[in-house]
């Protein structure tokens, strides 16, 4: 197997190891990771040999070393917080590398024709972490809707993954930096939603605050009641009974899609298909990145229609 050479900007978030574990269960090698922060003791159990930078200036500096002395770095993953996604990636493709994007790709459409240009200009691709897209129970769900032809279903989207304080003092609570509660924590589940029923037709937003955000989308598929929350006050009673901080249900139909386990491995699926030239590149992320961003920009109807069941609690 050629080994490939990976570089990894973004080392001490929640999603770092996971790309860790990607590129070591994969067979390749991380040579260098940068980080602000040096809370990165995590790299020890994956690449104790990784050369490791907090300060971006001197990480350029070792990159284009390795450049020209001929040592090619292949791929450099990106866990970067969200508004910086785009000039991350741009770094990578200037120095003919593959990007590896987490979620969301950009925060803006157009960002994306920019990262084409690039794209042309250099020969290195964009590949974006989705990894919904390969768990077994929503293959499953896309394979039955693709069954049932032409059919609408009713479908309600629930996620509530409880935050401290601290979230709101972090560039997750601020929505030019995250992109917003529907960005930060829901873009990988208006990607699945569109994958498996199909394209926007319509979408309105019901609320939409640094907490929590409800609405629906109308897909060519599927009437879409979503809400998103990092409120624990918003979790139902039974899993606050239990001290449990996350609450996720898909209902199609009124029926439960289980997918609460078959995430461990996601993440180096991904890494194996991208590896193999079945990645996913920049156009398949334009449909989630545009969605989030109208939800974004979009001016909250309150409580009016159908909305979310679980929009009272957040009144």
């Amino acid at each position: 197997m050629d080994t490939k050479t990976f570089a990894l900007i973004g080392a001490a978030g929640f999603v770092a190891p996971r790309h860790m574990k990607a590129i070591k269960e994969t067979g390749h090698r991380l040579v260098a990771a940068l980080d602000p922060n040096d809370s990165v003791g995590v790299i020890d159990s994956y690449f104790p040999s990784a050369d490791f930078f907090t300060e971006f200036e001197r990480f350029d500096r070792h990159i284009d070393k390795l450049r020209r002395k001929g040592q090619k770095i292949d791929f450099i993953s990106i866990c970067s917080p969200n508004y910086l996604h785009d000039a991350h990636i741009r770094f990578a493709l200037r120095n003919r590398a593959d990007a590896i994007c987490e979620k969301p790709l950009v925060l803006n459409p157009w960002n994306i024709d920019g990262l084409h240009e690039i794209e042309a200009e250099t020969g290195a691709r964009v590949h974006n972490i989705l990894q919904l897209r390969l768990h077994p129970s929503i293959i499953a769900l896309k394979e039955s809707v693709e069954s049932d032809g032409a059919r609408i279903q009713d479908v309600e989207v629930t996620y509530i993954t409880s935050r401290g304080n601290w979230y709101q003092r972090s560039w997750k609570g601020d929505v030019h930096k995250s992109g917003g509660i529907a960005t930060n924590i829901g873009v990988h589940f208006f990607d699945m939603l569109t994958w498996v029923f199909g394209k926007v037709r319509y979408s309105t937003v019901h609320l939409h605050r640094n907490d929590c955000a409800a609405g629906r989308l109308e897909l060519e598929r599927a009437r879409v009641s979503w809400f998103l929350s990092v409120n624990a006050e918003h979790l139902p009673e039974a899993q606050r009974r239990q001290g449990q901080r996350t609450f996720r249900s898909i209902k199609v139909g009124g029926q439960e899609v289980e997918f609460s386990e078959g995430f461990t491995d996601l993440h180096t699926q991904s890494y194996q298909r991208l590896l193999a030239g079945e990645g996913y590149g920049l156009e398949t992320a334009r449909t989630a990145v545009e969605t989030v961003y109208q939800i974004r920009n979009a001016t909250p109807q309150g409580l009016q229609g159908d909305y979310h069941p679980f929009c009272k609690r957040a009144l």
